[in-house]
C-alpha cells in the first residue's frame, strides 16, 4: 500500500524544512488535535498514539539533506514507512510530500486506509504553520 499526502508550500528553505524534520520531537507539533500520546524514546525514536488506535513507535531509519528523511516502524505487528519527500522551490520556499508505504493484507489494508490517509494530510497541514 502507498498513500501519498497532498505536496505543502513551506515558506523556508529545504535546509531548514530538513532540520524541522529530522528532529523527532518536532512532530509532536505536526500532530492531529486526537493525539492521546506522544514520548520521545530516543533522539530518533518516539512513540505516538490516536484517541482509539494502538500506540506506534516511528524510529528515524535514513536521513539524506536537505531532500529525504525516512520514519519506520520501530517495533510492533505492522512494518511501513513514512518518507518526507522536501522539494527546493526557491532559495526560502519549500515543498513537502509526505510518502506512506506498507506491506498489509486485503483486510488490514481496508481498514487503516482511511484513517492513514487523514492521518498524513494532517501532518502535512500542519507543516506550513510549524517549521
Amino acid at each position: 500500500m502507498k498513500l501519498e499526502s497532498p505536496k505543502t508550500l513551506i515558506n523556508k528553505s529545504a535546509q531548514e524544512t530538513f532540520d524541522f524534520l529530522s528532529d523527532v520531537k518536532n512532530f509532536e507539533k505536526l500532530m492531529p488535535e486526537n493525539i492521546s500520546k506522544f514520548e520521545v524514546l530516543e533522539n530518533d525514536k518516539f512513540l505516538f498514539a490516536l484517541k482509539g488506535m494502538p500506540e506506534i513507535v516511528l524510529k528515524k531509519k535514513e536521513a539524506i539533506a536537505p531532500n529525504k528523511i525516512v520514519l519506520g516502524a520501530a517495533g510492533g505487528k505492522l512494518d511501513f514507512s513514512l518518507t518526507g519527500l522536501i522539494s527546493e522551490i526557491d532559495a526560502s520556499k519549500s515543498e513537502v510530500e509526505l510518502v506512506f508505504e506498507g506491506e498489509f493484507n486485503a483486510m488490514m489494508g481496508m481498514m487503516i486506509k482511511g484513517p492513514i490517509s487523514k492521518f498524513i494530510e494532517t501532518l502535512a497541514s500542519n507543516m506550513p504553520a510549524q517549521v
